[in-house]
């Protein structure tokens, strides 16, 4: 039972029987604290039509939802607001209703399926914080869609050919004298790494020198004696040439065992992977296509362009004159062949917002084919994440490293957690999995409770916090109601009937309404693509509790009705804590 829906039936009923009013859409709003109630109506927009005051109508409307609701206990009037208090017994139906369905707030099978593409990693460097916040993103988007009825596919298009790619090996073969992961101690993603940071170095390097021998800044940035090796090996990588390949697949070989290292660690997988390397061939037949249907235009250096000034971007190339694929090229083949191996009904892309334009002008060239997908498509585009000392810039190797940043999360945690000196009895394997447990909660929570759009300020510092707005805080709650639980067992109490009817405080009753409304918090972040809608959610479910927690007796509640009631709604509130944590992608630990 939706008490908030039932309400607006009747309150539907009250107007068409009272004043023949037919109404479509009843908006209901929380009250505000200074009053008595739950749920509020408003009654102004009717005073002209009925050419009766506010509280004449409020009055009429509430007595009769006191009459025949059998919801509605009482009611008060303010000037042209109408509040509304709940009956108990109807707080007790729908508290049963959730609490003993195990499934709560997960919806059934839509019959609908889409793909999340996110992570999108290069191979010339390892993962570092801004790839945390989409992979974290994108994870925990696929969780709450596929717990909003969709079948879900998780997908990695992996950045493992270009330029940049061609810059690390360069600095390898030059620089590298045969170091390996093993010789080096170093992750194969972070060996790599280096030597795109070195590559960087260098080539400035060069650049000074043809600029103190008298080049533009511009000229010299183009022939800089590394860019055009560079360019040069990415002329023989695309030749299929055997030496450049091969050490290319060795490199590449060493960053994806460093990638998947990271990702176990950091609790995300794939259910499959595109590989660039594969399909930037792909989308000349698109291009192709897109001449013969008057699509697409050839300009005197048949170079390939489209004009998009009716959907108010702009002309936009996509293939060059000398037949080598940009971008778009390729975006427009893999769409093709992500389509054709799963037929998703929805697309969705986490890429940052600086590929905004980027993602317009792919979405509307898709329309312009005719593709059937077109309209599923989606860029889910969020901001960036900076840090108190400023951007990251991968060439120059300032960027926060994700395995540092994780290590650096998991020390914080093991600190906090030793000065709060409760863990005595952990074994050492318990400790280290719960320090880990603490630190990519933090980690996850900070980055997801930040409306996805928004850039965001990162400090590692405020986000392992067992106080606050905190992953830590929400995982201490649900381990406060785990040790409820584990009390109530050694009791002998058996959570398997539902509550009689018992006196409510308000407090309990605020906690009943947050529980019910759990799957429309599921449904509305899937809508907005939004894990922050869900860290809210568990947040206020959280202080709400220990407010309960403060305010009444669980455990050593006398009355034997009441006590159940109380013991119920802890574990009612820890399971949803878990489901709204493990949509996030957080785990929940049972001691701490």
């Amino acid at each position: 039972m939706q008490i908030e829906s039932l309400l607006k039936t009747y309150i539907q009923s009250a107007l068409k029987e009272i004043y023949n009013v037919e109404e479509d859409t009843i908006l209901l709003q929380p009250t505000k604290k200074d009053f008595e109630g739950f749920y509020t109506f408003v009654t102004f927009p009717y005073t002209k039509s009925l050419r009766k005051p506010p509280v004449e109508i409020g009055n009429a409307l509430g007595q009769y939802l006191l009459e025949k609701s059998g919801v509605v206990s009482k009611f008060n009037v303010v000037q042209g607001f109408l509040n509304l208090s709940i009956a108990e017994t109807a707080w007790i139906e729908v508290f049963n209703a959730l609490a003993l369905n195990p499934d709560f707030g997960y919806w059934p099978a839509n019959g609908q399926s889409v793909m999340v593409e996110f992570s999108s990693p290069n191979t010339n460097k390892p993962l570092h914080l801004g790839h945390l916040r989409n992979n974290f993103l994108g994870d925990s988007v696929a969780r709450i869609l596929k717990a909003s009825g969709y079948e879900v596919i998780k997908a990695c298009l992996v950045n493992d050919r270009g330029i940049h790619i061609c810059k690390s090996m360069l600095a390898y073969a030059r620089l590298g004298n045969g170091e390996t992961p093993e010789s080096s101690g170093l992750k194969g993603d972070h060996l790599i790494g280096k030597y795109y940071v070195l590559f960087d170095k260098e080539y400035k390097a060069q650049i000074e020198v043809l600029i103190a021998g008298g080049m533009s800044k511009e000229e010299a940035e183009k022939k800089a004696p590394w860019m055009l090796d560079a360019q040069e090996l990415l002329r023989k990588w695309e030749q299929g040439d055997a030496e450049t390949v091969n050490l290319w697949k060795q490199m590449n070989e060493w960053v994806y065992a460093g990638f998947n290292d990271t990702y176990q660690k950091i609790g995300v997988s794939f259910d499959t992977t595109y590989y660039e390397s594969s399909t930037y061939l792909l989308g000349k037949d698109v291009v192709e296509e897109g001449l013969n249907k008057g699509v697409f235009y050839r300009k005197e250096d048949n170079s390939v362009w489209i004009d998009l000034s009716a959907e108010g971007l702009d002309q936009k190339l996509v293939l060059r004159g000398d037949g080598t694929s940009v971008y778009m090229t390729q975006d427009l083949g893999t769409t093709d062949l992500k389509f054709r191996d799963f037929h998703s009904n929805k697309s969705i892309w986490v890429v940052g917002n600086e590929q905004d334009y980027h993602f317009q002008v792919l979405f509307a060239i898709l329309k312009r084919l005719g593709r059937p997908y077109a309209e599923g498509c989606y860029h889910l585009s969020y901001g960036m994440v900076d840090l108190p000392t400023g951007k990251m810039k991968s060439r120059e190797g300032t960027v926060v490293d994700a395995d540092d940043l994780v290590q650096e999360m998991i020390d914080t945690a093991e600190t906090r957690t030793r000065e709060l000196g409760k863990i005595e009895d952990f074994s050492s394997e318990q400790a280290k999995h719960l320090y880990q447990t603490l630190a990519l909660g933090a980690l996850k929570y900070f980055l997801l409770k930040v409306d996805p759009k928004k850039r965001m300020l990162f400090n590692p510092e405020d986000s392992v916090d067992f106080q606050g707005h905190t992953g830590p805080f929400i995982q201490y709650t649900y381990v406060r109601i785990r040790s409820v639980m584990r009390k109530a067992e050694q009791l002998g109490i058996q959570l398997t009937q539902p509550v009689v009817a018992v006196p409510l405080t308000g407090i309990e009753q605020e906690i009943i309404f947050r529980l019910s409304d759990f799957p429309e918090q599921v449904a509305g972040a899937a809508r907005d693509y939004s894990p922050a809608l869900i860290s809210q959610y568990a947040y206020e479910l959280a202080k709400l509790y220990n407010h309960l927690w403060a305010e009444v007796s669980v455990l050593n509640e006398p009355d034997a009705d009441l006590k159940y009631f109380r013991i119920l709604l802890s574990k009612a509130v820890g399971d949803a804590i878990k489901k709204s944590l493990g949509l996030m992608g957080i785990e929940v630990p049972e001691r701490m």
